[in-house]
């Protein structure tokens, strides 16, 4: 039977995701991201990881103030987000995971993550992936995908790139991640910068085979 690369089987839907964010800019990408597997009913589990430079580049790009009620923070609005510090009722499907609890569920290849996404991934992020350094949760689940042969897919920010970085992406790329640099595309005209990241957590999902519905497709 042929399968994808990373091992996913074909036209089977990924029910279990992992996704993570580094300290790289892009935080609006992220918050489109979450929204859609939210939305999506073929997606039933995430397991949602910031690491600490993460959670800074959140606080400068979305105004996320503190961790209290993270995941609502990042999800919500400008207009909902003073409300979302305060709510009590969170995602029933996304749940979040500390980056310093190395013996987390997904950092065991006995649990059934289907696919990873490091959205935006920062370079120092795909350093310790490429180079198998695994100290903390996102690292370790990461490199749980690889060793597995699960998708994971590594959105890397960074302007311009160094030798270093571009042959970590081919270290990465030659263990079996996608490098999937965040750079969103604009030949479909896209009217606000939500509509811009919406596209490219989009484009990321189909990559995976979680099409969705409402996604921009090109008829030449």
């Amino acid at each position: 039977m042929r399968r994808l690369v990373g091992g996913a089987l074909p036209n089977h839907p990924l029910h279990n995701l992992t996704i993570a964010t580094t300290g790289a800019s892009g935080s609006v990408f992220l918050r489109q991201l979450l929204l859609a597997v939210e939305r999506d009913a073929r997606v039933q589990t995430v397991n949602f990881i910031a690491s600490d430079s993460g959670l800074r580049v959140l606080a400068e790009e979305l105004g996320i103030k503190g961790r209290s009620n993270l995941l609502r923070q990042i999800m919500a609005g400008e207009k909902d987000r003073t409300s979302a510090r305060t709510a009590t009722n969170t995602s029933s499907k996304i749940k979040e995971q500390s980056n310093a609890d190395i013996g987390a569920n997904v950092a065991s290849g006995s649990y059934p993550a289907d696919a990873m996404i490091v959205l935006p991934c920062s370079v120092g992020t795909l350093a310790r992936i490429a180079n198998g350094v695994a100290s903390h949760l996102i690292e370790r689940a990461a490199d749980v995908c690889l060793k597995e042969k699960r998708p994971l897919v590594l959105c890397v920010r960074e302007t311009p790139l160094n030798k270093i970085h571009i042959r970590n992406m081919y270290r990465a790329a030659d263990a079996g991640a996608t490098v999937f640099p965040l750079i969103p595309a604009f030949y479909y005209r896209p009217a606000t910068l939500d509509a811009m990241a919406r596209e490219f957590a989009y484009r990321v999902l189909a990559h995976l085979g979680l099409p969705q519905s409402d996604a921009f497709q090109w008829k030449g």
